[in-house]
Protein backbone atom coordinates (compact mmCIF):
# COMPACT_ATOMS: atom_id res chain seq x y z
CA UNK A 1 0.00 0.00 0.00
CA UNK A 2 1.28 3.88 -0.94
CA UNK A 3 0.10 5.16 2.61
CA UNK A 4 0.27 8.45 1.42
CA UNK A 5 -2.35 8.38 -1.50
CA UNK A 6 -4.68 6.97 0.73
CA UNK A 7 -7.45 8.56 2.80
CA UNK A 8 -10.14 6.31 4.88
CA UNK A 9 -13.97 7.67 5.69
CA UNK A 10 -15.51 5.83 8.59
CA UNK A 11 -18.95 6.52 7.61
CA UNK A 12 -21.86 5.37 10.45
CA UNK A 13 -24.72 4.25 8.96
CA UNK A 14 -28.60 6.46 9.37
CA UNK A 15 -30.89 6.18 12.08
CA UNK A 16 -32.91 3.48 12.85
CA UNK A 17 -36.09 3.13 15.49
CA UNK A 18 -33.91 1.23 17.80
CA UNK A 19 -31.68 4.26 17.58
CA UNK A 20 -34.57 7.10 18.65
CA UNK A 21 -35.75 4.04 21.60
CA UNK A 22 -32.27 3.76 22.86
CA UNK A 23 -31.80 0.26 22.21
CA UNK A 24 -28.88 -1.66 22.18
CA UNK A 25 -28.87 -2.95 18.65
CA UNK A 26 -25.34 -4.79 18.23
CA UNK A 27 -25.76 -7.44 15.77
CA UNK A 28 -29.47 -7.15 15.53
CA UNK A 29 -30.31 -6.69 12.04
CA UNK A 30 -32.46 -3.69 12.14
CA UNK A 31 -33.33 -1.52 9.23
CA UNK A 32 -33.35 2.03 8.29
CA UNK A 33 -36.37 3.98 9.07
CA UNK A 34 -37.20 6.45 7.07
CA UNK A 35 -35.39 9.15 8.57
CA UNK A 36 -32.19 7.27 7.96
CA UNK A 37 -32.76 6.40 4.65
CA UNK A 38 -32.85 10.10 4.09
CA UNK A 39 -29.64 11.21 5.94
CA UNK A 40 -27.95 8.47 3.91
CA UNK A 41 -29.02 9.84 0.78
CA UNK A 42 -28.08 13.38 1.59
CA UNK A 43 -24.61 12.65 3.43
CA UNK A 44 -24.15 9.97 -0.16
CA UNK A 45 -24.75 13.21 -2.16
CA UNK A 46 -21.72 14.91 0.00
CA UNK A 47 -19.17 11.59 -0.17
CA UNK A 48 -20.15 11.54 -4.05
CA UNK A 49 -17.68 14.69 -4.18
CA UNK A 50 -14.45 13.18 -2.43
CA UNK A 51 -14.66 10.50 -5.22
CA UNK A 52 -14.65 7.19 -3.37
CA UNK A 53 -12.60 4.65 -4.86
CA UNK A 54 -13.78 1.70 -2.91
CA UNK A 55 -16.70 1.13 -0.52
CA UNK A 56 -16.41 -1.46 2.30
CA UNK A 57 -19.15 -2.40 4.70
CA UNK A 58 -20.40 -4.29 7.28
CA UNK A 59 -22.90 -6.76 6.82
CA UNK A 60 -25.68 -5.76 8.77
CA UNK A 61 -29.10 -4.61 6.75
CA UNK A 62 -29.01 -0.53 8.31
CA UNK A 63 -25.17 -0.61 7.33
CA UNK A 64 -26.14 -1.82 3.86
CA UNK A 65 -29.06 0.26 2.80
CA UNK A 66 -26.66 3.49 4.13
CA UNK A 67 -24.11 2.09 1.47
CA UNK A 68 -26.03 1.71 -1.30
CA UNK A 69 -27.28 5.07 -1.29
CA UNK A 70 -23.74 6.03 -2.02
CA UNK A 71 -22.54 3.10 -4.51
CA UNK A 72 -25.57 3.73 -6.91
CA UNK A 73 -24.62 7.53 -6.95
CA UNK A 74 -20.89 6.83 -7.72
CA UNK A 75 -21.26 3.46 -9.55
CA UNK A 76 -18.80 1.38 -7.45
CA UNK A 77 -19.96 -2.15 -6.05
CA UNK A 78 -20.13 -2.55 -2.24
CA UNK A 79 -17.74 -5.45 -0.85
CA UNK A 80 -19.30 -6.66 2.41
CA UNK A 81 -17.16 -7.50 5.60
CA UNK A 82 -18.65 -8.87 8.63
CA UNK A 83 -15.58 -7.90 10.57
CA UNK A 84 -16.97 -3.95 10.23
CA UNK A 85 -20.46 -4.97 12.55
CA UNK A 86 -21.31 -3.18 15.41
CA UNK A 87 -20.20 -4.84 19.17
CA UNK A 88 -22.29 -7.99 19.91
CA UNK A 89 -23.68 -6.92 23.17
CA UNK A 90 -24.76 -10.12 24.39
CA UNK A 91 -27.70 -10.20 27.55
CA UNK A 92 -28.11 -6.43 26.48
CA UNK A 93 -28.98 -6.77 23.05
CA UNK A 94 -32.69 -5.38 22.51
CA UNK A 95 -32.94 -3.71 25.74
CA UNK A 96 -32.78 0.00 26.30
CA UNK A 97 -30.54 2.06 28.16
CA UNK A 98 -32.95 2.62 30.95
CA UNK A 99 -33.17 -1.20 31.58
CA UNK A 100 -29.70 -2.55 30.98
CA UNK A 101 -29.26 0.09 34.39
CA UNK A 102 -31.41 -1.37 36.36
CA UNK A 103 -30.95 -5.24 35.18
CA UNK A 104 -27.31 -5.33 34.81
CA UNK A 105 -26.37 -1.62 36.56
CA UNK A 106 -22.67 -2.30 37.64
CA UNK A 107 -21.47 -3.90 34.64
CA UNK A 108 -23.60 -1.75 32.04
CA UNK A 109 -22.44 1.56 34.24
CA UNK A 110 -18.62 0.23 33.57
CA UNK A 111 -18.95 -0.63 29.91
CA UNK A 112 -20.35 2.84 29.61
CA UNK A 113 -17.62 4.05 31.36
CA UNK A 114 -14.81 2.99 29.16
CA UNK A 115 -13.57 -0.34 30.43
CA UNK A 116 -12.83 -3.69 28.36
CA UNK A 117 -15.45 -5.76 29.86
CA UNK A 118 -17.53 -7.96 27.90
CA UNK A 119 -20.67 -6.08 27.07
CA UNK A 120 -23.91 -7.67 27.80
CA UNK A 121 -21.43 -10.69 30.25
CA UNK A 122 -21.55 -13.17 27.00
CA UNK A 123 -21.11 -10.04 24.30
CA UNK A 124 -17.50 -8.68 22.85
CA UNK A 125 -15.04 -6.46 24.36
CA UNK A 126 -14.35 -3.12 22.75
CA UNK A 127 -10.62 -4.26 22.57
CA UNK A 128 -12.25 -7.45 20.35
CA UNK A 129 -14.37 -5.36 18.17
CA UNK A 130 -10.96 -3.00 17.61
CA UNK A 131 -8.67 -6.46 16.91
CA UNK A 132 -10.87 -7.41 14.21
CA UNK A 133 -12.38 -4.03 12.43
CA UNK A 134 -8.72 -3.33 12.07
CA UNK A 135 -7.82 -6.35 10.83
CA UNK A 136 -9.89 -6.17 8.03
CA UNK A 137 -8.67 -2.23 7.08
CA UNK A 138 -5.18 -3.78 6.91
CA UNK A 139 -6.33 -6.13 4.43
CA UNK A 140 -8.08 -3.47 2.90
CA UNK A 141 -4.80 -0.95 2.67
CA UNK A 142 -2.71 -3.73 0.99
CA UNK A 143 -4.50 -2.63 -2.48
CA UNK A 144 -5.93 0.29 -1.94
CA UNK A 145 -5.96 3.40 -3.70
CA UNK A 146 -7.87 6.89 -3.07
CA UNK A 147 -10.54 7.30 -0.65
CA UNK A 148 -11.48 4.26 1.06
CA UNK A 149 -15.09 4.59 2.67
CA UNK A 150 -16.11 1.86 5.42
CA UNK A 151 -19.64 1.94 6.32
CA UNK A 152 -20.06 0.70 9.71
CA UNK A 153 -21.28 1.13 13.58
CA UNK A 154 -20.84 3.86 16.00
CA UNK A 155 -19.06 2.10 18.22
CA UNK A 156 -16.99 -0.50 16.07
CA UNK A 157 -16.59 3.36 14.65
CA UNK A 158 -14.38 4.51 17.47
CA UNK A 159 -13.23 1.25 18.11
CA UNK A 160 -11.63 1.22 14.80
CA UNK A 161 -10.22 4.88 15.35
CA UNK A 162 -9.13 4.58 18.79
CA UNK A 163 -6.95 1.32 17.11
CA UNK A 164 -5.81 3.52 14.06
CA UNK A 165 -4.87 6.53 15.90
CA UNK A 166 -2.55 4.29 17.93
CA UNK A 167 -4.33 5.62 21.24
CA UNK A 168 -4.17 4.80 24.64
CA UNK A 169 -6.97 2.20 25.52
CA UNK A 170 -8.37 4.50 28.35
CA UNK A 171 -8.33 7.56 26.18
CA UNK A 172 -10.69 6.08 23.50
CA UNK A 173 -13.71 7.78 25.43
CA UNK A 174 -12.11 10.67 24.46
CA UNK A 175 -13.14 10.44 21.00
CA UNK A 176 -16.66 11.45 20.55
CA UNK A 177 -19.48 9.51 19.18
CA UNK A 178 -20.57 9.76 15.42
CA UNK A 179 -24.30 11.01 14.64
CA UNK A 180 -26.23 8.66 12.62
CA UNK A 181 -25.21 9.08 8.78
CA UNK A 182 -21.80 11.01 9.83
CA UNK A 183 -18.84 10.51 9.41
CA UNK A 184 -14.65 10.80 10.43
CA UNK A 185 -11.70 11.40 7.80
CA UNK A 186 -8.38 9.60 8.68
CA UNK A 187 -5.31 10.82 5.85
CA UNK A 188 -2.00 9.36 6.67
CA UNK A 189 0.72 11.12 7.40
CA UNK A 190 4.15 10.81 5.97
CA UNK A 191 5.71 13.64 8.15
CA UNK A 192 5.02 11.66 11.33
CA UNK A 193 4.69 7.84 9.55
CA UNK A 194 0.84 7.70 11.00
CA UNK A 195 -2.41 7.98 10.71
CA UNK A 196 -4.00 11.49 11.59
CA UNK A 197 -7.77 12.34 12.22
CA UNK A 198 -8.60 15.35 9.83
CA UNK A 199 -12.19 15.40 10.39
CA UNK A 200 -14.63 13.50 12.87
CA UNK A 201 -18.64 13.60 13.62
CA UNK A 202 -18.55 15.67 9.89
CA UNK A 203 -21.29 16.17 7.56
CA UNK A 204 -19.14 17.94 5.19
CA UNK A 205 -16.02 17.66 2.76
CA UNK A 206 -12.80 18.09 4.84
CA UNK A 207 -11.59 21.82 3.98
CA UNK A 208 -8.04 22.29 3.54
CA UNK A 209 -5.94 23.11 6.87
CA UNK A 210 -3.86 26.16 5.32
CA UNK A 211 -0.78 27.19 7.56
CA UNK A 212 -0.35 23.72 9.38
CA UNK A 213 3.07 24.45 10.04
CA UNK A 214 2.96 27.61 10.96
CA UNK A 215 1.98 29.00 14.67
CA UNK A 216 -1.81 30.58 14.57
Amino acid sequence: MNETSVRLVIWRHGQTDWNIENRFQGHSDIPLNSVGHYQAEHAAKILEAMKPTQIVVSDLIRAQQTAEKLATRVGLPIQTDPRLRETNGGNWEGKTGTENRANDSARFIGWISGDDGPAGEIGERRSEVANRAHAAVLEILEKAQGTVVLVTHGGTARCLLGKLLDLEFSDWGALGGLSNAQWSVLDFSKYLNRWTLAEHNAGSIPEPVFGNEAVN
